[in-house]
């Protein structure tokens, strides 16, 4: 089952991905062109030429899944290709996969913690 959790690092992969590829080839995309290990539970997606098909690969600790989506008319949102890929949160994946353009789209400022630490839990000694 797919969750987006706080934690889930989601990274699209900008440029065109031939979309006859599928388990190993994608993770042959992460490893070798984002430099990145697929089994870490992060979700890659991937896009073809045309950007109507989509494809994510991720990893749920007995498996790797890939999910695809076509669209009978229109395209995706897709960044420019600046770099290899370009991380995001689980809410701009749903506003992509919603048919949303990001670019016309822009974030308000709030607060929101970067890094995610196990919460610690201070307890009376036990005497």
């Amino acid at each position: 089952m797919l969750s987006l959790t706080p934690a889930t690092q989601i990274f699209l992969v900008t440029g065109a991905t031939d979309m006859r590829k599928s388990f190993n080839g994608l993770v042959a995309i992460v490893v070798n062109v984002l430099g990145r290990d697929p089994l870490t539970g992060h979700i890659f997606v991937f896009t073809n030429r045309a950007r109507n098909r989509l494809k994510l690969l991720f990893w749920d600790r007995t498996g790797l899944w890939v999910c695809a989506k076509r669209l009978e008319k229109g395209t995706f949102f897709w960044p420019d290709a600046g770099e290899a890929s370009v991380e995001m949160t689980a809410a701009e994946l749903s506003l992509i996969i919603g048919g949303i353009d990001l670019k016309d789209t822009r974030r308000r400022r709030w607060y929101e913690r970067r890094s995610v630490e196990p919460a610690v839990e201070r307890r009376a000694p036990i005497t």
